[in-house]
């Protein structure tokens, strides 16, 4: 069928392509406590495009059974992780640091929430500049000594009665709005499988053959009201937007709505077919002109 300018795209398999940044920063979890954290933490990093992971003084095993079960996929970012002593060695070589707290320390920095870092990392990163994405202990976040060496924060903004995210969720909220900055895709696609969004010609054998029925039925019985019922049918299911299949389907609806084996129907009757179904426009038209 004819899309409007604003139509979805047609997408076979239903998922939206993004592209991964080659300039990504790299996550940074101070003294990570649990093995489970870092593996999931390590998922939503893959999630997102992300695949660098620095640990400082990890607490915990990032590469046994536990980190790599939760990590679901996400173990070659384990794989790569780097564990340093200090934070000051972590972030050494890194030119832009973003602190994710919820505890300003009465410091006066710039704040953004997770969306609006976005576009700003962006713009540092299309700069060339090594960025990081500092991230606190499980249990009470990062010191004042800490977000110091940071140039910017990052908040949350979560239900102000409850707020508590754990590690894996932070990191996949900030990590989410960096890679949705980078996509320049469609927002919604329409999928159609096996199928093909149906032709004019198929949508006017439709019509037709449905409002034939419906005459015959009686639906359509007030001659004063016919042409405008027949305007809101055709309108109902222009809005549909078809496929090939779905027209098919409903044509076989009709059908055994009239032939169907309900008492108040014409029962079908061996040897006896069914009405043949409405000519296309085309053999109509090819008709009239075999008649011309």
């Amino acid at each position: 069928m004819n899309k409007s300018p604003n139509a979805p795209p047609k997408q076979d398999k239903g998922r939206l392509v993004a592209k991964v940044s080659e300039n990504a920063p790299c996550v940074i979890l101070m003294e990570p406590r649990l093995s489970e954290n870092m593996g999931t933490t390590a998922r939503a990093m893959r999630n997102c495009g992300l695949s660098e992971l620095r640990l400082v003084n990890p607490q915990a095993d990032w590469l046994n059974e536990k980190a790599i079960g939760a990590s679901s996929g996400g173990a070659v970012v384990l794989e790569k992780a780097k564990s340093f002593a200090t934070l000051e060695e972590a972030i050494a070589d890194l030119q832009r640091i973003y602190a994710t707290t919820a505890r300003r320390r009465e410091m006066v920095k710039q704040v953004f929430t997770a969306k609006g870092a976005a576009p700003d990392m962006r713009g540092h990163a299309d700069a060339g500049k090594k960025m990081g994405l500092l991230f606190g202990r499980e249990k009470h976040g990062l010191t004042s000594d800490e977000i110091a060496l940071c140039d910017a924060i990052i908040e949350i903004p979560m239900n102000p009665d409850y707020s508590s995210l754990n590690l894996a969720q932070a990191v996949l909220l900030v990590a989410y709005e960096w890679f949705q900055a980078g996509y320049d895709g469609p927002q919604s696609a329409m999928t159609y499988n096996r199928t093909e969004p149906a032709t004019k010609d198929q949508v006017m054998d439709l019509f037709i053959h449905l409002e034939r029925e419906l005459v015959e039925c009686g639906f359509l019985r007030d001659e004063d009201k016919k042409a405008l019922m027949v305007i809101n049918i055709r309108n109902m299911l222009q809005r549909a937007e078809l496929t090939d299949q779905e027209v098919r389907t409903f044509h076989g609806i009709i059908k055994e709505l009239r032939y169907g084996r309900r008492p108040d129907r014409p029962p079908r009757q061996p040897g006896v077919k069914a009405e043949e179904p409405p000519k296309s426009l085309i053999q109509r038209q090819k008709e009239r002109k075999g008649e011309a």
